[in-house]
């Protein structure tokens, strides 16, 4: 195992007791020894991580306790639904300031929140005293960025739907958590809406970079999805469904192939390479042959990148080995299911996926879950 991931929250609201919060340590450590806050939005923000085997926590940590593990924050967008209780909680903390990732863009509004208007001025872009929050951003030209001494993060930009009156779709991003000593991964995605409704689709550009690692580097993939089956396009706001997030998988799997079949063709012409160096020399007909093992290559790789759009690529078994957990669920606020609403979308998702024999595993998150990966 690599991390331990405890849910504080991780619905999407309305209701305000089940918010997208969630901690994350490198497994075998204790919460004590250091947390990542992945959102900040659930007000019991600081609720204690419950595990059978933390023996050298308090029974009951306080929350100055809680606050202390934390080493700093790790926002995917700014929405209420995110970092609300980052806000509530700024000026009830004590110790020196928590610093505050993500992009550019996110913290300029997080900074807005902490304007002195809708709330105190208790986060600043340098280090200030009597300030709750520094705001670092994170670039999305960056690699890996340390964390901490054994967590670094790669963020990627998504577009999480376009607010009237604006031309452009609302900023959210992607993590890539990398554990250093063992180069081991999990993907957690923002609120985000599906390539196919997109003024701007990003999503695939994450696939790609994530799908070479699928499984043996990256086996877990955090990903909302906010409302069941059935509900109209229009009506999504920026948010995936089950028929499109079984899309975006399908997307996933396809680049997957395509990585493994890159991987092949590359390990062929390293051969190739290796068994045609022993002799400087070359005939005419061996120039022509060069030549023509060029233009094959060439050709293999139009084929295979036109084989990632391709609907008739088989993806049996692609994401095999992969954990997909699902985040983010709206409450159910008319009662139309006799069920957690979580399962009934990880069920809907689950039942596409298998459809398609993906391989993924799909897992409804549950508030005050702990999760090893």
């Amino acid at each position: 195992m690599t991390f331990d991931i405890f849910v504080v929250g991780c619905g999407g609201g309305p209701f305000e007791d089940n918010l997208s919060s969630y901690f994350l340590k490198p497994s075998g450590s204790a919460w004590r020894d250091g947390i990542i806050a992945l959102e900040a939005a659930h007000p019991d923000v600081f609720a204690p991580p419950e595990s059978q085997s933390e023996v050298d926590a308090p029974v009951t940590p306080t929350a100055a306790e809680i606050y202390s593990w934390i080493q700093c924050y790790l926002i995917t967008h700014a929405h209420l639904d995110h970092i609300n209780g980052l806000i509530l909680s700024a000026g009830s903390t004590k110790g020196p300031p928590k610093p505050v990732r993500g992009t550019k863009e996110t913290l300029e509004v997080v900074a807005d929140a902490f304007s002195g208007k809708l709330w105190p001025a208790l986060a600043s872009w340098t280090e200030t005293p009597d300030v709750a929050y520094i705001l670092s951003p994170l670039s999305l030209d960056d690699p890996y960025v340390p964390l901490t001494d054994t967590i670094s993060v790669r963020t990627f930009p998504l577009s999480h739907g376009t607010p009237p009156a604006s031309r452009a779709p609302y900023a959210s991003s992607a993590f890539v958590l990398q554990h250093t000593p063992t180069a081991r991964e999990l993907l957690f995605l923002g609120d985000v809406e599906p390539d196919a409704l997109s003024s701007r689709p990003q999503n695939r550009a994450l696939w790609r970079a994530a799908a070479p690692k699928i499984p043996h580097a990256l086996a877990a993939l955090f990903v909302e999805c906010s409302w069941p089956a059935g509900r109209a396009d229009a009506l999504l706001y920026g948010h995936l469904s089950p028929p499109h997030l079984a899309h975006e998988l399908t997307v996933l799997a396809r680049e997957v192939v395509a990585a493994r079949e890159r991987a092949r063709a590359s390990g062929e012409n390293g051969d190739r390479t290796r068994g045609g160096s022993r002799s400087r020399s070359r005939s005419r007909s061996e120039c022509e042959d060069s030549d023509e093992d060029a233009a094959q290559q060439q050709r293999s790789r139009k084929r295979r990148r036109k084989r990632v759009s391709d609907p008739d690529v088989d993806v049996r078994g692609a994401l095999a080995g992969l954990r997909v957990f699902i985040t983010h669920c709206k409450d159910d606020l008319h009662g139309a299911f006799d069920r957690p609403i979580r399962e009934v979308i990880a069920d809907q998702v689950r039942a596409l996926v298998e459809e398609q024999a993906l391989g993924a595993e799909i897992i409804a998150v549950e508030q005050g879950m702990l999760i090893s990966i």
